[in-house]
């Protein structure tokens, strides 16, 4: 019977640790709830925030949208006051314009005579004929309109398009000397 009675005495054994599982489990009772308790609080708070973020986020956007329109209008009357400047400054030039080219006709017409004298009659007549020119093309240049201008210059670029580019060429090199400047020494 020793055999039976080492049996018994290991069953009490076992039953020991399944009474501290006993006596654990109202301790891990009040554990559950405080974590639950604790993700509920957190849930709570992120959805806090979330409206939180949200409202914030809706506050920015309707900052930007009145930012964006108040910068849209100030971009629109710059543009508004470039056009008027481009244009008055555009008249100015096309002022200037046939101004120089009236101015050159004169000095030409004037110097027809000296021009008889030197080379002959035959390109005096060449410089009056041209000096006439001259003042014939400033007044027609005063007298458009710039839209007119516009229109004319499209035309002459399509149908001399070749002349047009050496123009420009030519052009664009006389203004980058006159912004050069003089050399240094």
């Amino acid at each position: 019977m020793a055999k039976a009675a080492t049996p018994a005495a290991k069953k009490p054994a076992a039953k020991k640790p399944a009474a501290a599982k006993k006596a654990a489990a109202p301790a891990a009772e009040p554990t559950k709830a405080k974590f639950a308790k604790a993700i509920d609080e957190a849930r709570a708070g992120a959805q806090a925030l979330g409206v939180q973020a949200q409202e914030t986020a809706g506050a920015y956007r309707e900052k930007l949208a009145g930012a964006s329109g108040e910068w849209l209008d100030e971009a629109k009357v710059m543009g508004s006051q470039a056009k008027e400047r481009a244009a008055e400054l555009a008249v100015e030039g096309k002022s200037k314009a046939s101004d120089a080219i009236s101015n050159l006709g004169k000095i030409v017409g004037d110097n027809a005579a000296q021009i008889d004298e030197k080379l002959g009659p035959k390109y005096g007549d060449y410089a009056r004929t041209a000096a006439r020119t001259m003042q014939e093309t400033a007044a027609k240049l005063e007298a458009k309109d710039l839209g007119e201008l516009g229109e004319d210059a499209k035309q002459f670029v399509k149908k001399s398009p070749g002349l047009a580019v050496g123009i420009a060429a030519v052009a664009g090199f006389m203004i980058a000397r006159l912004f050069k400047g003089a050399p240094k020494e």
